[in-house]
């Protein structure tokens, strides 16, 4: 599990910092000066191997994750990021969605953890899909579809509330499970849309939400031409974009630069895809140069030897 857990959070951070110095250039720029490599400076000034608030906020969850699963440590741990005490790359926050910082200041005001985060339409932006993996190492071993679901609301609604939100990171965590189980990636893809379906059929969700997911959770997104996917900051276009990029590429450096190439929210849809590609492909799999560049290797390292050992 150690592995799986190490090569999950350097995937993750691995995209995130492969997007970052291209954070909103557009798919056509990219076409035309793509991505090949990892390299600094850009859209942020960031040097080489910086991550964004993607992997910060993911690590923050998984240090509470290291001690137990607690709401309201979790939500002490971005306050701290917030404050630059916590998990930023360089000691300072360079970059934060509006919606995180609304529901930061909620945590500060006292409110309750899962009461944070934004419920309106307009509050689905992917903030909370960005950081969501470490909590599937958490629940490998739980059985029970509701639980999953349960904690995986509870975490996301910290900082993103909207069931929007919260189902595209429930969609994102039980396909990690099923990749968790050494299974191909295509067959894995099929049994989250069995697992979802199941789940869907004593539930009595809205059902325009749930048809906003049909590309997902009926058809097959990897078989949509490039032009049908989106990679704006939208919860939705981030779980269509994430998943597009993984199951048509064979290798995890083919995942994240296809993801970064498609431009706009470039970090996040590299560490959403990276996250995925990272526990499928594993770390040894990944360009060394790559780990060897991201800035707090060992920090992350020793993340990841600390969550194993507690889960």
């Amino acid at each position: 599990m150690k592995n799986k857990i190490e090569s999950g959070l350097f995937g993750l951070a691995v995209g995130d910092a492969l997007g970052v110095p291209v954070e909103f250039k557009s798919r056509a720029y990219l076409k035309q000066n793509p991505v090949t490599e990892m390299f600094g400076f850009g859209t942020h000034h960031q040097p080489i191997g910086t991550w964004s608030d993607d992997s910060s906020l993911a690590f923050c969850l998984a240090e509470s994750l290291c001690t137990d699963y607690d709401l309201n440590d979790i939500a002490k741990n971005f306050v701290k990021w917030y404050s630059a005490d916590l998990w930023t790359p360089h000691g300072r926050v360079f970059d934060i969605g509006i919606a995180t910082t609304h529901a930061i200041h909620n945590i500060v005001k006292g409110h309750q953890p899962d009461l944070c985060g934004g419920f309106s339409e307009s509050d689905n932006g992917n903030g909370s899909l960005m950081r969501i993996l470490p909590l599937v190492f958490y629940l490998q071993k739980e059985k029970d579809i509701e639980v999953i679901y349960k904690k995986v609301k509870e975490v996301s609604s910290i900082t993103h509330a909207h069931f929007r939100s919260v189902f595209a990171c429930f969609i994102y965590v039980v396909y990690c499970l099923e990749i968790l189980k050494d299974k191909d990636k295509f067959e894995a893809y099929k049994e989250m849309q069995n697992v979802v379906a199941k789940f869907l059929e004593s539930k009595e969700f809205n059902p325009i939400e749930i048809g906003l997911f049909e590309r997902i959770l009926k058809n097959d997104i990897a078989a949509y031409p490039e032009n049908e996917i989106h990679s704006s900051g939208y919860v939705l276009h981030s779980l269509e974009a994430s998943f597009w990029c993984f199951l048509n590429s064979d290798s995890y450096e083919e995942t994240v630069l296809k993801a970064v190439n498609l431009g706009e929210d470039t970090d996040t849809t590299g560490a959403i895809a990276g996250g995925l590609a990272g526990i499928y492909y594993e770390i040894e799999n990944m360009p060394q140069k790559w780990i060897d560049n991201l800035v707090r290797s060992n920090d992350i390292k020793d993340l990841a030897e600390r969550l194993s050992q507690k889960i």
